[in-house]
């Protein structure tokens, strides 16, 4: 088995150490390691640069089957190891949707053949995601790609009685249910967050309220319950508020904020660009730093990327027109470190915890999200956070480019990654 020696590395930020990877196993965490140890072992300069879990993500769209122009399960996971992700879980909203045994294992296979990184398959709520009736929960989580979170992201689980049910039903074997909240006749015609900027442009407002009530009902059916809940992309202070109030409660409430509700507000809409065009909207400066503070003070659990590729066709058009959503996994580690560690919100053990620990204890993402010690499984992230450059979505691996940070300068630059011990990015270029 082959060995990698990372030397120097400030292991979540804190003092230089080497790392010694033997096999898929990480051997040694310390100074001053015995040659005899070393020996054969490949040697990377780590100085200066900071060692991370590999990352995981709750929340991406990697798109097949079905939409294979915006993304593919390979691109996707290529996508991911370029961002310092280890573990991506894959939003059940393709074509067909993935409702059943058949389609979620499909998707598994596809993220264990690529190897990038692994892929665990999010099932639907509802069949077709029609939000009329249950999916075929029990038999994806009996499946081979064992699954625990159920989704019907993209839409909401409007009807209270569903959702109920299926809280109830995945309390059986552990499960979660992550809600995508959003009233549908409170967001009918939307275009984009409902304040100021919507009433000076005449574009169609999306009100906070229509996420936070959803948000407080289905706090209150896990509550009832005794289940998890899991609230996808929360934007608005209001939410937050809500979730700290669950979670005071005792209510088994988790909830994640993406990267671009940390940084972007609704001003950018004014350029009518519909690269901003996202679900849920962008929202005010003051919404931002009411999640800035809630993901610093645990309030909100985890950063996940929603990474929505869509083709250029879908995007480069006018704005009532364009599909909703950008491509994130390449540039997440960025915007955190940018919003959350160098405002001193956060430390890299904090951001640790929040990329990669916490979202691996949600998903059961097993061998992901695990200490920097001897022992564990050898997933690693190791970040330049000195670097900084602007983004250039040309060089994404990703098949799509909906980035929102094209031309904008962002700090840290993901320059390996290693998935089990195998180097799946050097030197920033994938292997």
């Amino acid at each position: 088995m082959s060995k990698t020696l990372i030397r120097g590395a400030k292991v979540l930020g804190g003092a230089p150490q080497d790392v010694l990877i033997d096999g898929e196993t990480i051997m040694h965490v310390g100074t001053g390691l015995p040659a005899a140890d070393t020996e054969g072992a490949e040697t990377v300069e780590a100085e200066g640069k900071v060692l991370l879990p590999g990352l995981v993500d709750l929340h991406t769209h990697l798109r097949e089957p079905g939409r294979e122009d915006s993304e593919t399960v390979l691109t996707g996971t290529r996508a991911a190891a370029s961002g310092g992700y280890t573990a991506v879980f894959a939003m059940a909203n393709t074509f067909p949707v993935a409702d059943t045994a058949g389609v979620v294992e499909q998707v598994y296979r596809l993220g264990r053949e690529h190897g990038y990184c692994d892929v665990q398959p999010i099932g639907a709520v509802t069949v077709g995601l029609e939000g009329k009736k249950l999916a075929e929960l029990g038999a994806m989580h009996d499946s081979a790609a064992g699954v625990t979170v159920f989704s019907d992201d993209g839409k909401c689980v409007h009807d209270a009685v569903i959702m109920r049910r299926a809280l109830e039903y995945v309390k059986a074997f552990g499960g979660v249910v992550a809600q995508h909240a959003q009233e549908p006749r409170l967001t009918e015609g939307a275009q984009m967050n409902e304040g100021v900027v919507s009433a000076e442009l005449g574009l169609g407002g999306w009100p906070a309220v229509a996420e936070e009530s959803i948000i407080a009902r289905d706090v209150l059916l896990a509550d009832h319950v005794g289940s998890r809940v899991h609230i996808c992309h929360l934007s608005t202070a209001g939410s937050v508020e809500i979730v700290r109030w669950a979670k005071a409660r005792g209510i088994r409430v988790t909830a994640e904020v993406t990267p671009h509700h940390l940084l972007l507000t609704d001003e950018l809409v004014r350029t009518y660009n519909p690269v901003y065009k996202v679900n849920p909207p962008l929202r005010t400066e003051a919404d931002v730093h009411a999640l800035r503070e809630a993901l610093a003070d645990g309030t909100i659990d985890i950063v996940a990327t929603d990474h929505a590729p869509h083709p250029h066709e879908d995007k480069d058009c006018e704005w009532a027109a364009a599909a909703m959503g950008m491509v994130g996994l390449e540039t997440a580690l960025s915007v955190v470190q940018e919003t959350m560690v160098e405002t001193g919100l956060l430390d890299w053990a904090g951001v640790a915890a929040r990329m990669s620990a916490t979202p691996a204890e949600i998903g059961r993402a097993h061998g992901h999200g695990r200490p920097v010690s001897a022992g564990e499984p050898a997933n690693l992230t190791l970040v330049d956070t000195a670097y900084r450059g602007q983004v250039d979505p040309a060089g994404f691996a990703s098949r799509s480019r909906n980035t929102p940070y094209e031309g904008r300068a962002l700090p840290g630059r993901v320059t390996h990654t290693w998935l089990r011990g195998r180097a799946t990015l050097v030197d920033g270029k994938l292997t």
